[in-house]
């Protein structure tokens, strides 16, 4: 029964030692609640403010909510800490901000490479190099952008599959944007043969082009040769359309080969299959029927001997 008892005494002297730290410290615990109350209404009324702000700035959805999300969190922080303090738990204090540093150092180390697409998606989310329905080529994808986030980048392949592009590749790496200005040149390779004459069919070339679909009426149509090939003279054919879609480039890519091909026909030029020149051992210039006919003779010649 002592023991009981005795037990019974320290529990009850603690409980009483604690009700007085309690009664003590009731205007502290006030103090720290109205603080806490503030911190929360100043921090919705600056993310509320930094909203506006921002989105005047920034078309990003998803920039624009980070960045209010995380001062929203830092205030609260920082509120939390002083009711802390107020509460007289300073020790408390620093070992959840020692603990916060270590867990931050971790989460870096085993989280690098999502880091890395987060900050690099901030970074293209504040430059804004290209948007939502633009046409890009980047890390051999060449597609429609459908979706612009904080980690990933998705491109609707011309085929149809949707790429999910991390940030991180896409901010290291080259991006061709084809929509940036809203015109593409477009060039045409051709060849005609070695009897042609090159400056009739230039012009033809020109005029040919001139209706083409999509085409900038204002930029001038280029007809460069550049090339002796195995069996004709290749130039190619330059001009500037109006782009948005990759249709456009696709179908006045297309008009200008049927162009070109009906003005070709109309003028008789020709376009010259792959030729290969056998070597039987005749002179230049010499026909082969000729030689054969040479031959032919002198093997009646023989058997007649």
């Amino acid at each position: 029964m002592n023991d009981i008892n005795k037990a019974l005494e320290l529990l009850l002297g603690k409980l009483e030692s604690w009700g007085e730290h309690l009664i003590l410290m009731l205007p502290n615990i006030a103090v720290a609640i109205i603080l806490m109350i503030i911190t929360f209404v100043i921090a919705r009324f600056i993310r509320n403010g930094l909203d506006k702000v921002i989105g005047r700035i920034s078309h990003s959805a998803a920039l624009n909510n980070l960045i209010s999300t995380i001062l929203y969190i830092a205030l609260l922080a920082v509120g939390f800490f002083f009711v802390l303090s107020v509460l007289q738990l300073d020790k408390v204090v620093i070992s959840l901000l020692a603990g916060v540093g270590i867990i931050g150092l971790a989460l870096g180390f085993a989280f690098q490479d999502i880091a890395a697409n987060f900050i690099s998606g901030i970074i293209i989310a504040v430059q804004k190099p290209f948007g939502v329905g633009d046409m890009i080529e980047t890390n051999d994808y060449f597609g429609v952008i459908e979706r612009v986030s904080l980690r990933t980048l998705d491109v609707r392949q011309p085929s149809g599959e949707l790429v999910k592009l991390p940030n991180k590749m896409v901010f290291e790496n080259p991006v061709t944007n084809f929509s940036s200005n809203g015109t593409r040149r477009l060039d045409l390779e051709l060849g005609v043969s070695y009897g042609e004459d090159l400056e009739r069919v230039q012009q033809i070339v020109i005029e040919a082009l001139q209706d083409v679909k999509n085409r900038v009426k204002t930029r001038d149509i280029e007809v460069m040769y550049d090339a002796f090939g195995d069996s004709s003279i290749n130039f190619k054919a330059r001009f500037w359309i109006s782009y948005s879609r990759q249709i456009d480039f696709v179908s006045a890519k297309s008009d200008a080969i049927i162009k070109i091909k009906k003005a070709f026909d109309a003028n008789d030029v020709m376009i010259p299959f792959p030729i290969r020149t056998l070597d039987f051992g005749i002179k230049g210039g010499e026909k082969l029927n000729e030689h054969l006919e040479q031959l032919q003779s002198q093997l009646k010649d023989r058997s007649n001997n």
